[in-house]
């Protein structure tokens, strides 16, 4: 949610946002009425209210006095005086239920249009969809397997060949889209979790392991119920959620809870199995472990003071980069258009692993920084010198296993199908160099 105050003193900003992001200007048209009508409601309703409360006032000496007349015409006026109160009592109560449902109903129609209002964007973000993206930096060169007299293998036919992807039997057992990681795919995960992990931990992040069900509040919170939700997997029975990301329960830790602010920043490293509907991604990418149901993902979630939110937000992603750098893969960094962020998002940045066998670079880690849009929906505040706030929320994805896995494959392998390890892994591989063909 928005700060309400941008939208009476600076509703052409909220519009502007919405343009960039290909979203609805019109929405906060009806955001200014509903506004202005949920606080007409409430002002008559608090004015109803008031003038019951003095009412009440008047009625309650004039019922104890009546008691200690004697003379019946005196009594008979004041009983006439205090019933012809009570009548006025009973229709201005009657107004003020009507007045409290109204307002009732007009701060539900706001609260429900604020649910579809995206996170403000931030105005140095390239302006577009997909593919507007601004290229921030390459690092690193491709290989030229051209040059080294061999024609690349997909990371799929190299993890058949290693005995470390099982993609048959992972549809047998749960469908398309579900995978087994065996033998050195799966060490190699381990080894890639030890690796986020370690460093992580040694930049002061607390290692944590999340719930991968949630309730709807914490998706809500989070905005993943918007323009995301058909990505969403549904427990309906129990009403709750597969998080698609341990962003979810990391972002709802601190759900209605003041943080004093000398403890921020906090900052998270979540491991959790995630899982995604996929929903409209039918004929891309279909092949292999690129874009699957379930996987696995290390997610790093920072809360602090709202100015301080940008150089969080470099500070992450100098760490995404740290890790990338350490698998020795080339990548490039690019700032997300406008029309491709997700609804909390202010502003985001992806690395994007090069994957030989498609000629082109694939996104393997993000981070955005989502400013206060998520802390005010989940009631995360902060306590300084200068009261309670908001404060602001970041997360960047350290690790997202399959498509490093991918990328990790196919930029090490070599012509006989065996795969070098990298340097950075191998404390947690036992040492070992390469991963050699199954016999």
């Amino acid at each position: 949610m928005i700060d309400p105050a941008i939208l009476r003193t600076n509703p052409d900003l909220l519009r502007e946002s919405q343009r960039r992001r290909g979203e609805s200007v019109e929405l906060i048209d009806e955001l200014v009425a509903a506004d202005v009508a949920k606080r007409s409601a409430q002002a008559a309703f608090d004015e109803l209210r008031n003038q019951q409360k003095v009412l009440g006032k008047q009625i309650g000496p004039l019922q104890g006095a009546l008691k200690k007349v004697t003379d019946d015409a005196a009594r008979a006026a004041a009983q006439a005086e205090v019933d012809a109160l009570m009548t006025q009592a009973q229709s201005l109560s009657d107004q003020v239920k009507e007045a409290e449902r109204a307002a009732s109903e007009a701060s539900e129609r706001l609260d429900a249009l604020w649910l579809q209002v995206s996170n403000i964007v931030n105005m140095d973000s390239p302006v577009g969809g997909e593919e507007d993206f601004a290229v921030v930096e390459n690092v690193g060169t491709p290989r030229d397997f051209d040059a080294e007299g061999f024609a690349p293998r997909d990371h799929l036919e190299l993890g058949e060949l290693l005995g470390a992807i099982d993609v048959e039997r992972g549809a047998k057992v749960s469908g398309s889209r579900f995978f087994y990681l065996t033998g050195p795919g799966a060490l190699l995960e381990i080894a890639l979790l030890n690796l986020a992990m370690s460093q992580a931990t040694a930049h002061g992040l607390i290692p944590m392991i999340t719930p991968s069900l949630v309730l709807p509040s914490a998706m809500e919170g989070t905005g993943f119920l918007g323009q995301a939700a058909e990505n969403v997997y549904r427990i309906e029975q129990d009403d709750m959620y597969l998080v698609g990301t341990s962003e979810v329960p990391l972002a709802g830790y601190h759900a209605d809870e003041i943080i004093e602010a000398d403890r921020l920043p906090l900052r998270y490293a979540g491991w959790s199995s995630c899982y995604r509907r996929e929903a409209g991604s039918y004929g891309k990418d279909t092949r292999g472990i690129i874009r699957v149901h379930q996987f696995d993902k290390v997610e790093m979630f920072v809360f602090c003071r709202p100015e301080d939110a940008e150089a969080e937000h470099a500070r992450l992603l100098s760490w995404e980069r740290e890790f990338v750098d350490a698998l020795e893969i080339p990548y490039r960094v690019i700032d997300v258009a406008t029309g491709d962020l997700g609804s909390s998002a202010a502003r985001k940045f992806d690395m994007e692993a090069w994957i030989p066998t498609q000629g082109t670079y694939r996104e393997i880690t993000s981070t955005s920084n989502t400013t206060e849009f998520q802390a005010r929906r989940l009631r995360i505040r902060m306590r300084d010198e200068s009261g309670t706030r908001p404060l602001a929320t970041l997360n960047g994805t350290l690790c997202a296993m399959p498509r490093i896995i991918v990328a990790l494959l196919e930029n090490h392998q070599q012509a006989d199908g065996s795969v070098v390890i990298p340097q950075a892994l191998r404390p947690f591989l036992g040492g070992r160099e390469v991963f050699t063909p199954a016999p």
